[in-house]
């Protein structure tokens, strides 16, 4: 499904884009007093945050402090103690199943390490979530899974072969594949350049970043990789203690006065990435 239309099935508009004001842009994502725990243990607590159509947020903290639990929160795989998610203005707890179904079509996940299904090929595994949702010929199926491999920069004989086949930085693109294979309006990344090397976590960055202007897609990045919240990210938002510490663009970041965000973007490595 074209991405406006696919926009306009959930939502009804289409909205301010990402250079619009601030004041006028209208969050696609809402979050609102989210708590999440495991146990005696609470992870998230009363976590506010928006995320605004057609921006690249990356979400920064600690080891721990909750980046890829709340991903998982906003999408449902975690369950939450208290608080709400809202998806293209829809309050996820609210929804009926059918409305609930149309809006997972709307976004796409890259789990880290990509999380392929290794006894199917490249192509295959983009087919999942076509074979899920939608009722197409196989000859359609091959047609749309070879078009997701172009785009993401694979070559075309990438398409049979097995994840163990992939180095990885392939694996990286060919589970994006995956994630863009239903035309989605979000994408959820999840430390998608941990592991590759300078370069091509470089390259990575720069796809996202292309995707995202040619597509018009949201994305919502956790990350540790400086130089991705250097080059790609338009707002950053950094975790602590359970809840947002800060957030804006990275400039704005920076000049917050907390030790750990003095330590992390102004340490030596910090240092060598903004020089």
């Amino acid at each position: 499904m074209p991405q406006a239309a696919n926009m306009r099935l959930v939502t009804g508009v289409d909205g301010p884009g990402p250079n619009a004001p601030a004041a006028r842009r209208e969050p696609i994502i809402t979050v609102r007093g989210l708590t999440v725990g495991f146990g005696a243990q609470t992870v998230l607590d009363g976590l506010d945050l928006d995320v605004y159509r057609g921006e690249i947020l990356g979400v920064v903290g600690g080891s721990g402090t909750g980046k890829s639990v709340l991903m998982r929160s906003i999408l449902g795989l975690n369950r939450k103690r208290s608080g709400r998610v809202t998806v293209h203005g829809y309050d996820l707890d609210e929804v009926d199943s059918r409305v609930r179904h149309r809006i997972e079509r709307a976004w796409g996940v890259l789990f880290q390490n990509g999380a392929l299904f290794s006894s199917l090929t490249v192509k295959q595994n983009i087919q999942v979530p076509m074979r899920e949702h939608m009722q197409l010929s196989d000859r359609l199926m091959d047609d749309l899974a070879r078009l997701k491999i172009e785009m993401v920069g694979l070559q075309s004989d990438a398409a049979d072969k097995f994840p163990a086949e992939l180095s990885g930085g392939m694996v990286k693109r060919a589970s994006l594949a995956r994630a863009l294979s239903l035309d989605p309006a979000i994408v959820f990344l999840d430390e998608p350049t941990s592991g590759l090397d300078p370069i091509g976590a470089g390259q990575f960055d720069q796809l996202i970043a292309k995707l995202r202007d040619t597509l018009g897609l949201t994305v919502f990045m956790v990350t540790h990789d400086l130089d991705s919240l250097l080059t790609v990210c338009d707002r950053v938002a950094v975790l602590s203690s359970g809840k947002v510490l800060t957030e804006g663009p990275l400039a704005q970041v920076l000049a917050f006065d907390h030790p750990w965000i003095q330590a992390y973007f102004h340490g030596a490595r910090g240092r060598a990435a903004l020089e």
